[in-house]
């Protein structure tokens, strides 16, 4: 089993960039596509972005050319690249780590971590 810690996130003004970082612990990483979701206060959580063990990445359409995620199973990280800003960014974004058998949105969790873009 995986257990994943978020750092990264703070406050922003519209248009700047933060970068989230998930570090992982457990075995066999490799096995696990790697991504985040988000929650903002009265919303359900959503997709943001995933990447799998052979690179392979999606994005929800909402932050396509703006944030970019990426791993690495050496260092067991996962992080989000995030760009251009906006305020419907603002959200508590979560690191999750799902084996690649199973659909999303299973798999484990991390404690999330709050970013907060200010116009």
């Amino acid at each position: 089993q995986v257990q994943l810690v978020e750092s990264g996130g703070g406050l922003v003004q519209a248009g700047e960039s933060l970068r989230l970082s998930c570090a992982a612990s457990g075995r066999n990483l490799s096995l696990y596509v790697l991504g985040w979701y988000r929650q903002a206060p009265g919303k359900e959580r959503e997709f943001v972005a995933v990447i799998a063990s052979s690179g392979s990445r999606n994005y929800a359409d909402s932050v396509k050319g703006r944030f970019t995620i990426s791993r690495n199973d050496v260092k067991r990280t996962v992080d989000l690249q995030m760009n251009s800003l906006k305020p419907e960014d603002t959200a508590t974004y979560y690191c999750n780590a799902r084996p690649r058998w199973l659909n999303p949105p299973a798999g484990q969790w991390g404690q999330g971590t709050q970013v907060t873009v200010s116009a």
